[in-house]
């Protein structure tokens, strides 16, 4: 008899993506309601930053066959 197999986690697979020194992710706060926040602070959210150190385990389980 087979194991089932290990599924990835389809809302992580969409959140992370895995690079060659870790793991990027978008910021958060930038989807809707951006009327009242500045433009600077929109400014700073743009673009991909990493996944911090005490979160790559998790993000690295959830991803495990991507």
């Amino acid at each position: 008899m087979s194991k089932a197999k290990l599924k990835t986690k389809r809302s992580a697979a969409k959140r992370f993506k895995a690079t060659g020194a870790g793991y990027k992710r978008k910021s958060a706060n930038r989807s809707h309601i951006l009327t009242k926040m500045t433009t600077k602070r929109k400014r700073k959210l743009r673009g991909a930053s990493g996944v911090d150190a005490a979160d790559v385990k998790a993000v690295k389980r959830m991803l495990r066959h991507k």
